[in-house]
């Protein structure tokens, strides 16, 4: 904490601002211990001391949320979209399967396939539709980590992998929990 600017805490005397910490270390620690052993051991007290550290700048808890705001909007319209893309195959089965029983010229065979290729087709779309949504949302994980790691805090980094990323989850409810809570620093 001594090679941090004053700037980076303004109005807050050294006493408090080690208050602040133990607090916030505290907190994390309570947190960590009620983490399945698996977690608890990838998260080390050096990344919970840093991580207190680096909510001392309350601008990270403003950050947290923006990105969580962020990820509700996009996952409210990833979500959306897929609906829209139901309601339009329901549409257009419902369609088709007018027009092929008012088709007197089709025999019931090739009417039973024209309906099979549409929902072969839709099929394809949907599933076409769900591999960008989790390419996108793959996209905002990517950015929310690289946002976090730009600003300091420390157990975010880019990663696909799988328990990295449990751990990074983790580490955002440590930071939304202690969000919400009033530190007892007196």
């Amino acid at each position: 904490m001594d090679n941090v600017p004053e700037e980076y805490y303004p109005g807050d005397s050294p006493e408090t601002l080690q208050r602040k910490l133990y607090c916030l270390l505290e907190q994390l620690q309570s947190f960590h211990q009620k983490l399945e052993p698996e977690y608890q051991m990838r998260i080390p007290y050096e990344l919970l001391s840093g991580l207190a550290n680096s909510l001392l700048n309350e601008t990270i808890f403003e950050i947290v949320k923006g990105l969580m705001e962020i990820q509700h909007v996009t996952e409210k319209q990833l979500f959306h979209q897929r609906l829209q893309l139901i309601r339009k195959h329901e549409e257009e089965f419902t369609e088709t399967l007018n027009h092929q029983v008012n088709n007197n010229l089709l025999t019931v065979e090739e009417k039973i396939k024209n309906v099979c290729l549409l929902k072969l087709k839709q099929k394809d779309e949907l599933k076409l539709l769900d591999l960008n949504i989790i390419r996108e949302l793959d996209k905002k994980v990517r950015d929310q980590q690289e946002i976090l790691e730009k600003a300091g805090v420390p157990g975010f980094y880019a990663t696909i992998k799988e328990t990295d990323l449990k751990v990074q989850m983790h580490l955002l409810d440590f930071i939304l929990r202690l969000s919400t809570m009033k530190l007892d620093i007196h």
